[in-house]
C-alpha cells in the first residue's frame, strides 16, 4: 500500500481558478497569503510563484499580524526558513519530484513533536524541551514538502477549550481580538483565519478541532479512530487531524497525515489517496438528523441554535434534507462515561508528573482535576467506561440506521472574553466542570465518528459560529464531499475576513 507520504497532486481535480477570495487582498495583506492552500502548491508547481516569494511573504505577514492574536509561537529564525524554501526552489529547478506540500511554511500544534523544536505542552514544566524526532504526521508532512517553522499555541496540556497558558499568553479571535480562539487548537485556527499559514494540524480530545475551527471561521475535521495513526492498542478518544480553509485543503492535509503505519497497530489499513479524489457528487436524497440542543439537554447561549439552523437553506441547496433527530435514551449515560474515559486517558498521560508533589501543585486547576478521578479510579470504572463507550456506539448506530449524516452546534456559546477561564454558567444553567459548556462535542469523540466542523455565519455583532457535520464511520470521504457542496453554497471563509485583513 502506497505511504501517505507519497501523495501528490492530481492536477486534473484542481480548479481552473483561483477560489473566490484570492483577489480580495487589501494594500495591508501580501496577495500570496490569501492563497489557499491547493492553488499555493498548484502554483508552486506551475513554477507560478517560488517557495522563496511564498515564504517571505508569510514571514512579513506573521511579523506584522501574529502579535496581535498570539497564535504562532516559538518560531524558527526567518533566515534559516528563507535558507530552507531557497533549497526548495533549486529541487524544482533540478526537476525533482515534490509532494504538495513543497515549501509550505507549517506550524505545528504545541502537543505534537517536531523535530529540533520546543515541545512545551503550554506548560512551565516543559519549557525548553526539544522534540528530538518528529510525529509520525509531522515526518509525513515534512516529506511532503512542509517547511516547520515554529508551533501553534495551546492551553497547558490541551486541556479547555480556551488558548492560553502561562508560558506564552492567550491566543485571540481574528474576528474580536477581546474574545477567545476556543482550543485547544486555538493557536492553529487563529493562524489559519489570519493567513499565517496555508494549513495547520490539529487533535481533538474534547473539540478541539472543531470548537477553535467554529470560533474562527475556518475548518476542523476530527477524523475517526485510526484514521491518522494512533498510538497503543487503546483506542483513546483524542485524534489528531486537519484544518484548513477549504474543504479540498482539509481533504489533501488528510491524505498526507493519513494511512497505516507499522508502528500503529490500530491504524486504518485504507490507502488515503481515496482523499485526492473528486470531491464533486450529487447529494439529492440525502437525509441529515438536526440535533439541536438535544431537547433542551444542553445549556445553550441565546442565538447559538438559529445561528446553527441557518445553514439548512444550504443544505436544502444541495440537495439534502435536514429533519430534527432524537437520541434514543439521552445523552446522561454517554457524558458519564466520557468522564471515566477523560479521567483515565488525561490522567494516562500526565502520570510522569503529577506523582511528584511540587510539581502536581504547578499543574493548572483542570489538570488537577482530572489526575485527582484518575487516581481514585478502580478496576470496575475501567470496565464502566468500556461498556458505556460499547451502549453508545449502539446508540449511534440506530441513528445512523435513519439518516446519513448528523448536524450538531460546535459549541454551546458564542466566543467569550479572553479574560474568562471557561463560562461557568449558560442561560441560567451552571456548569459542573470546566468543560461541560462543550458536551456537545463529546459524544462524538466518545463514538469515534468522523466529524467535520464547517462555518455556520456571524452574529450581528461579528461573532463566528460553526457546525458539527457528522459522518458513519470510516466515510470521512463522504463527509467531505458533503462539506464541499455547503461550502460552494456559502463560503463563510473567503466571503469575511477577520478585520484586520479587510
Amino acid at each position: 500500500m502506497p505511504p501517505a507520504e507519497s501523495t501528490e497532486i492530481d492536477e486534473s481535480a484542481l480548479p481552473s481558478v483561483l477560489a473566490a477570495g484570492a483577489g480580495m487582498a487589501s494594500r495591508v495583506t501580501p496577495e500570496p497569503v490569501l492563497l489557499d492552500a491547493v492553488e499555493a502548491s498548484w502554483m508552486i508547481r506551475r513554477r507560478e510563484i517560488s517557495c522563496v516569494e511564498l515564504m517571505r511573504a508569510h514571514l512579513e505577514h506573521i511579523e506584522r499580524f501574529n502579535p496581535l492574536v498570539g497564535a504562532l509561537v516559538s518560531l524558527v529564525d526567518p533566515d534559516l526558513l528563507l535558507h530552507k524554501a531557497r533549497s526548495h526552489d533549486r529541487a524544482l529547478e533540478r526537476g525533482e519530484p515534490v509532494g504538495w506540500m513543497h515549501g509550505f511554511p507549517l506550524a505545528v500544534k504545541d502537543l505534537t513533536d517536531a523535530r529540533g523544536l520546543p515541545t512545551s505542552h503550554g506548560s512551565p514544566l516543559f519549557v525548553g524541551q526539544v522534540a528530538e524526532a518528529d510525529s509520525p504526521a509531522v515526518a509525513r508532512m515534512r516529506t511532503a514538502g512542509a517547511i516547520v517553522i515554529g508551533k501553534t499555541n495551546v492551553p497547558e496540556f490541551g486541556l479547555g477549550s480556551h488558548t492560553f497558558n502561562s508560558v506564552f499568553g492567550a491566543t485571540r479571535n481574528p474576528y474580536d481580538r477581546t474574545r477567545t480562539a476556543g482550543g485547544s487548537s486555538g493557536g492553529a485556527a487563529a493562524a489559519l483565519a489570519m493567513r499565517l499559514v496555508p494549513v495547520a494540524d490539529g487533535s481533538d480530545f474534547m473539540g478541539s478541532l472543531r470548537n477553535p475551527a467554529a470560533y474562527c471561521n475556518v475548518l476542523g475535521l476530527r477524523p475517526g479512530f485510526g484514521r491518522v495513526p494512533p498510538n497503543g492498542f487503546v483506542a483513546d478518544p483524542g485524534v489528531a487531524g486537519p484544518m484548513g480553509r477549504t474543504v479540498r485543503d482539509v481533504a489533501m492535509l488528510l491524505s498526507t497525515m493519513a494511512g497505516p503505519h507499522p508502528r500503529s497497530p490500530l491504524s486504518m489499513d485504507q490507502d488515503p489517496s481515496c482523499f485526492t479524489e473528486s470531491l464533486d457528487i450529487d447529494h439529492a436524497g440525502t437525509r441529515i438528523g438536526w440535533l439541536g440542543d438535544l431537547d433542551g439537554h444542553l445549556a445553550v447561549e441565546e442565538g447559538v441554535l438559529d445561528q446553527c439552523r441557518s445553514t439548512f437553506p444550504a443544505f436544502d441547496d444541495v440537495g439534502c434534507t435536514v429533519e430534527k433527530a432524537r437520541i434514543p435514551g439521552g445523552l446522561t449515560d454517554a457524558w458519564e462515561t466520557f468522564l471515566l474515559w477523560r479521567h483515565w486517558m488525561v490522567g494516562e498521560k500526565l502520570h510522569a508528573v503529577h506523582d511528584d508533589p511540587d510539581v502536581y501543585a504547578r499543574l493548572k486547576p483542570e489538570a488537577r482535576w482530572e489526575v485527582d478521578r484518575y487516581r481514585a479510579m478502580s478496576v470496575r470504572d475501567i470496565a464502566r467506561a468500556r461498556e458505556g463507550r460499547d451502549r453508545w456506539h449502539a446508540t449511534v448506530c440506530e441513528l445512523f440506521e435513519r439518516y446519513d449524516y448528523l448536524l450538531a452546534p460546535s459549541a454551546q456559546v458564542f466566543p467569550f472574553p479572553t479574560e474568562q477561564r471557561w463560562p461557568s454558567e449558560i442561560a441560567g444553567r451552571e456548569m459542573d466542570t470546566y468543560h461541560r459548556w462543550m458536551e456537545t462535542t463529546a459524544p462524538w469523540a466518545l463514538s469515534g465518528n468522523p466529524v467535520l466542523n464547517l462555518p455556520a455565519g456571524f452574529t450581528a455583532a461579528g461573532l463566528p459560529m460553526g457546525v458539527q457535520l457528522i459522518g458513519r464511520h470510516r466515510d470521512e470521504l463522504g463527509l467531505l464531499r458533503l462539506g464541499h457542496a455547503y461550502e460552494t453554497a456559502t463560503d463563510w471563509v473567503h466571503r469575511i475576513l477577520p478585520p484586520l485583513l479587510r
